[in-house]
């Protein structure tokens, strides 16, 4: 029951933010329905022991979440269509405020997310500009309000939700930017991305382009120094999760810090240093939908640990979702990120028991038929969102994932390493660089080569979204009928036994022992 009343309150919470995200429903209806709410939990009050009252709980748990998603997304409004820019629009204005986040380069411009007061406005300059984070800048330029538009493949881009969803309502295109002050920002923030700029400018001394820039993609995220070409090599192969950090990337990251601090410190100075470390590299790369999900239940993981308790990964990652659309709801139908993300790493926790099986069976640990089963599955998730909302996909995806995915944690230790030796000796980081660039060179050849392929994707027609809807359906029953059919075999070799039991059984297992224990980790 109480798995029950988890998801339902997930699902319901995330339907209201949903409904009225489309709908914007009134806020007289939001409130009746948290009244009906409340009425029905009163009503389970009264009649706990009734064979219904499971029932009960349930519909009163789930109306009240589904009013507290409305709620959220009607109070998340507020911020928009109030502005006094409102009648600015389509002049040429002058612009006071502070650069709340890290400039993002392009090939030719440089976007900066201005905000004062009142508004939080997306600005367009010249590249060569010199501004950052905490600067308070003078803008000049046309006062824009953002439209959605075509893609080359047909697809409407909706950039007002985009933007929406970064809460932004007004752009300055082609401005003039002039920094005023410095020091605004948060000097936490500040001092991580001084340091994230030190340490790329070290490696590319010793790295040389485009695999500097590919190594600066890989462990901090900056896809803009790839370079358009580069870029869309990656898009067609099916490889450019890799360089927007994906949970692949992050979790990569944080065990190498877990693994080193095992050295130095105990468990639990360990778990909390483990979480002064995870919040600092998202705040390092960025906080994009991917990064703050792979976090947050990385985080979970090191709280269950230092707890004991045991880590239930489907429910860490709707829990994720749920403090994520919280925080900003528009994340849900307005973040292609948020989106892919979500459903890459379901289709890999449904997968994950044939891993452990695999593991248990053999006792080996993860080989080449791993990463392609986990290739396979993580394409097959996606595949609906990416040919709704890009309308290409990559038929060779699985093959580069199989050739590229094994690389990318020895490219990324490489590049740490060329980056961070080079403060202390300049010939070995002159050896760390060249080996660095030598792994990020191939990955680079194999995007290439692929790429050239002239069958290497697959461009489709438009659909509607409830193609994409009837698409999961098909994905759910599948998965539910495999799992009728395999329930009955699968538990042929399983021994039932009480929880405590199990506990009692595993509790006395030292650290150097519990990777060679044959119970599922997520049992442990």
């Amino acid at each position: 029951m109480q798995a029950a009343l988890f998801y339902g309150a997930i699902f319901s919470f995330v339907l209201g933010i949903g409904v009225q995200t489309v709908a914007s429903l009134s806020l007289s209806l939001v409130v009746w329905v948290l009244v009906l709410g409340f009425i029905l939990a009163l009503v389970w009050r009264r009649n706990t022991l009734s064979t219904q009252a499971s029932f009960v709980l349930l519909g009163s748990v789930a109306l009240v979440a589904l009013s507290l998603g409305l709620l959220r997304t009607e109070i998340a409004s507020w911020q928009f269509g109030n502005s006094p820019l409102a009648d600015q629009v389509g002049k040429e204005i002058t612009f006071s405020g502070v650069v709340m986040s890290e400039p993002d380069y392009r090939e030719r411009t440089v976007m900066l997310y201005v905000e004062n007061e009142s508004d939080r406005v997306l600005v367009t300059t010249d590249r060569l500009e010199e501004v950052s984070y905490g600067d308070k800048v003078l803008v000049i330029g046309r006062l824009d309000a953002p439209a959605n538009f075509m893609t080359d493949l047909g697809r409407e881009f909706n950039y007002l939700g985009y933007l929406k969803a970064k809460g932004v309502e007004y752009r300055l295109s082609f401005a003039t930017v002039s920094v005023e002050e410095v020091g605004y920002g948060n000097w936490l923030i500040a001092r991580l991305l001084s340091s994230k700029q030190g340490f790329i400018n070290q490696m590319q001394n010793v790295v040389t382009e485009p695999a500097a820039g590919l190594g600066s993609g890989l462990l901090l995220g900056v896809k803009s120094a790839l370079g358009q070409d580069i870029e869309e090599d990656f898009r067609r192969t099916g490889i450019i999760h890799i360089v927007v950090l994906s949970g692949y990337n992050v979790m990569l990251v944080v065990s190498f810090i877990l693994l080193v601090l095992s050295f130095v410190l105990p468990l639990r100075l360990r778990v909390w240093s483990g979480l002064a470390a995870i919040v600092s590299f998202a705040l390092l790369v960025g906080l994009s939908a991917t990064v703050v999900r792979a976090s947050i239940m990385a985080g979970l993981v090191l709280l269950a640990h230092h707890l004991g308790r045991r880590y239930h990964v489907m429910r860490a990652l709707f829990l994720a979702g749920a403090v994520m659309l919280l925080v900003n709801p528009y994340l849900l139908l307005y973040d292609i990120g948020f989106q892919l993300s979500f459903m890459a790493t379901l289709g890999l926790v449904l997968a994950i028991p044939y891993f452990e099986s695999t593991m248990i069976a053999s006792d080996k640990k993860l080989g080449l038929k791993d990463f392609f089963i986990a290739t396979v599955v993580t394409q097959i998730a996606v595949l609906p969102l990416l040919l709704y909302h890009i309308g290409e996909v990559s038929l060779v995806a699985v093959v580069v994932n199989l050739l590229v995915l094994p690389v990318v944690p020895v490219s990324m230790l490489l590049t740490f390493m060329a980056g961070t030796v080079g403060f202390l000796s300049t010939a070995l980081s002159e050896v760390v660089g060249y080996l660095a660039t030598l792994s990020l060179n191939y990955i680079l050849w194999v995007a290439k080569a692929f790429a050239e392929l002239p069958f290497a994707t697959l461009i489709v027609t438009k659909f509607s979204v409830v193609t994409v809807f009837f698409m999961y359906v098909s994905y759910v029953l599948l998965w539910l009928w495999k799992q009728r059919l395999g329930l009955k075999n699968e538990l042929v070799d399983w021994e039932i036994i009480e929880e405590d039991a199990l506990i009692i059984k595993q509790k006395p297992l030292p650290n150097s022992e519990r990777s060679k224990s044959k119970v599922p980790v997520f049992f442990r």
